[in-house]
């Protein structure tokens, strides 16, 4: 059997071979049983003209010939065959073939299986010597005749058989093709066919099974759409976070900082002037040193700003130590401990700029709700993945509770949105450690010219 062959045409089959082998078996058992009647039949035919030989050897008066007339006027007695001899072994009569469908006889084989063995049977007459020879050939003929007509009829009762178990199971089957249909849609990637109801409980547990996948299924890409929607609005909405910052910054060089600017020359243009008028000359200076504080501020503002983006060369590990150190002026009381192992001179811009923003909104959320005395941000590269780890001693809190804060939705958006991980270790009272997990793409490094290192 062919094992890419149809289920049905395999069940078929199979049912026809066990049917045919019964048959076989029950055709072994008749034929043990023929031969027992073969047996019986022929071995009481010759007992009878047995005893019948020697009753009429002995009523002939002792005349061989008398004897002779009245054997071969009977011709055949029942199943055997009959041999007249003298004493010294001369033939004188034998009985002729048998007419009963007469010039046919069993395959050999046949007759091999259902033939008994026998033994001749003499009787002595009146000068003579009568032998009865058992013949078994015409009831072997009739058990062949037989068989030929039980084997006609078992060949058609297996074709039917054949035929009515492949049409009950391709009936039965019929739903395998709602089945295939299904999921070749459901493979096109449309969720939308349900399974009716079906006949067998087998096929109605698979139905409902199928369908259940394919609600699920549905769901899932709904909420894949709209997580798509989601990560791509906040993409859109960094990107144009990003660009309103530069826009600000360049606003606040441009037009803020040239402004001061010139108010510190005009200032220092009177300042020269008035160094004979005490009090004018005092409130230059004073106009000067509020200033440079103004430009201190304004210039404090751009680096906050002008952090790295995407259009910005600066390394990730650059960027980290700098807003470190800018975080570490502004929050003394909390010790910051930075671990930098090796960074791609490569990564993407954009990974750089979503792990410095993961490192900012981290840290600014320890400053403003752990009330932690210490913090570790530690960055490591390992195989083709960032991986990030940031830890307070803090007084951590419930993360399965509500909090309606938005920065760890963000954050956990931002790590989405680079197909990374973020897991939160923290407990009341335990402090808090977020881990993030990132893999980075690189890029092509720039070339290294004259008087630049790598």
């Amino acid at each position: 059997m062919h094992p890419r062959a149809r289920l049905d045409t395999r069940v078929s089959l199979v049912v026809t071979l066990a049917a045919a082998v019964l048959m076989l078996f029950g055709g072994s058992l008749w034929l043990a049983a023929t031969r027992d009647a073969i047996h019986e039949e022929i071995e009481a035919a010759t007992r009878v003209a047995e005893q019948w030989v020697a009753v009429l050897s002995h009523d002939t008066n002792a005349e061989p010939t008398h004897l002779i007339q009245q054997l071969s006027a009977v011709g055949r007695v029942r199943a055997n065959t009959l041999e007249i001899s003298t004493l010294d072994g001369t033939l004188r009569y034998r009985s002729p073939a048998p007419t009963y469908k007469a010039g046919r006889d069993a395959p050999a084989w046949f007759a091999a299986l259902l033939t008994p063995d026998f033994a001749p049977r003499m009787v002595t007459g009146p000068g003579l010597q009568i032998r009865l020879l058992p013949d078994a050939s015409r009831s072997v003929l009739d058990a062949w005749d037989n068989a030929v007509a039980a084997a006609g009829w078992a060949l058609a009762i297996l074709v039917l058989l054949g035929v009515a178990v492949r049409r009950a199971i391709d009936r039965a089957l019929a739903p395998l093709t709602e089945f295939e249909a299904a999921l070749a849609h459901t493979g096109d990637g449309r969720f939308d066919i349900r399974l009716p109801r079906q006949r067998s409980l087998e096929l109605d547990r698979l139905a409902e099974g199928y369908n259940q996948m394919a609600t699920r299924l549905a769901t899932s890409l709904h909420d894949n759409a709209r997580l798509e929607e989601d990560q791509a609005f906040s993409r859109a909405l960094t990107a144009r976070l990003e660009e309103e910052r530069r826009q600000l910054a360049r606003e606040l060089h441009d037009e803020f900082g040239q402004g001061i600017t010139a108010v510190r020359a005009i200032t220092g243009a009177i300042a020269q002037k008035s160094r004979d008028d005490a009090a004018l000359h005092g409130n230059a200076q004073a106009i000067l040193a509020m200033t440079g504080q103004m430009q201190d501020g304004v210039r404090a503002i751009l680096e906050r700003l002008r952090q790295p983006g995407a259009d910005t060369p600066a390394r990730l590990d650059d960027a980290l130590r700098a807003y470190c150190a800018h975080w570490r002026g502004c929050y003394p009381a909390i010790d910051l401990q930075l671990t930098l192992a090796p960074l791609p001179v490569t990564l993407d811009a954009r990974l750089s700029l979503a792990v410095l923003r993961l490192v900012q909104e981290a840290l600014t959320n320890v400053a403003r709700h752990a009330e932690a005395t210490a913090v570790g941000v530690r960055v490591v590269s390992t195989g083709a993945r960032l991986t990030l780890s940031i830890t307070d001693n803090g007084r951590g809190f419930d993360a399965s509770a509500p909090s309606g804060r938005f920065g760890l939705t963000g954050m956990r958006e931002r790590v989405s949105a680079h197909r990374g991980h973020l897991d939160i270790i923290t407990a009341p009272g335990a402090g808090c450690t977020l881990n993030i997990d990132l893999p980075w793409a690189a890029v092509p490094a720039a070339p290294v010219t004259s008087g630049e290192s790598a």
